[in-house]
C-alpha cells in the first residue's frame, strides 16, 4: 500500500528518462549513419565524423569565444534540468488524508491541493462572513495561506478563520499536516 501511495503523490520521472532514452539514440542513430556512409566511400551526410573529432580536439579554436560560451551555458542548462529532475522529490499537488492516523486499517485516500483549498476556503468564508470572491487559499506541501478581503466597514477576525481551517484541517487528518497562514486584506471590498 505504501508503495501505491507514493506512486500517487510523487511524480513520475519516465518522461525525463525517456526524453534522454531518445536524444541519445538519435545521436547514436545519426553517428552510425555518418559512420555508413563514410565506409561505403559517400560524402558525408552533415559532417564528416573525423573532422568532428578534430574540432572538438582543437576547441576553443576556429569559434568565437561568445558562441563557445553560449554552447556551454545551453549544456549546462540541460544538464541542471536533467541532474535536479533526478535529485529532487518530484511531489505531485496531492496530500493524503489519514483520519485515523497513518497506522490507521481504514482505505487510503489521495486527494489533490484544489480540493482541500476548495473546502477551506468554503470554511474561511463562512467563519469571515464573506463572499466566494473575497477567500483565497493556496496549499502547498507544507502550508495553506488563506488570504481573505473583508467587506468594507465589517472587521474580519482574524482568530476566528485561523480556528475555522485549523479545525477543518485537523477533520481531514492530512499526511503531511501543513501549517495555516491567515493574512487579512487591509482595504476591503464594497457590499457584499
Amino acid at each position: 500500500m505504501d508503495r501505491i501511495l507514493r506512486r500517487e503523490t510523487h511524480s513520475s520521472r519516465a518522461a525525463m528518462a525517456t526524453v534522454a532514452a531518445v536524444v541519445v539514440m538519435v545521436l547514436a542513430a545519426y553517428g552510425l549513419l555518418e559512420a555508413a556512409v563514410h565506409v561505403i566511400g559517400e560524402p558525408p551526410w552533415l559532417i564528416d565524423p573525423q573532422a568532428a573529432a578534430q574540432r572538438i580536439v582543437a576547441l576553443p579554436a576556429g569559434i568565437s569565444p561568445l558562441l563557445l560560451g553560449a554552447i556551454g551555458a545551453v549544456l549546462a542548462m540541460v544538464g541542471l534540468v536533467f541532474f535536479l529532475n533526478g535529485v529532487l522529490p518530484g511531489r505531485r499537488a496531492r496530500h493524503l488524508l489519514v483520519p485515523g492516523g497513518r497506522a490507521g486499517a481504514g482505505p487510503a485516500v489521495v486527494v489533490d491541493d484544489e480540493v482541500i483549498a476548495s473546502s477551506l476556503a468554503r470554511r474561511a468564508r463562512l467563519a469571515a462572513n464573506v463572499t466566494p470572491e473575497q477567500v483565497m487559499v493556496v496549499v502547498s506541501r507544507r502550508q495553506v495561506v488563506v488570504n481573505v478581503r473583508p467587506t468594507s466597514g465589517v472587521p474580519v477576525r482574524e482568530e476566528s478563520v485561523l480556528a475555522a481551517v485549523q479545525d477543518e484541517l485537523d477533520e481531514m487528518g492530512l499526511d503531511p499536516a501543513p501549517g495555516v497562514r491567515i493574512n487579512v486584506a487591509p482595504s476591503g471590498v464594497i457590499g457584499a
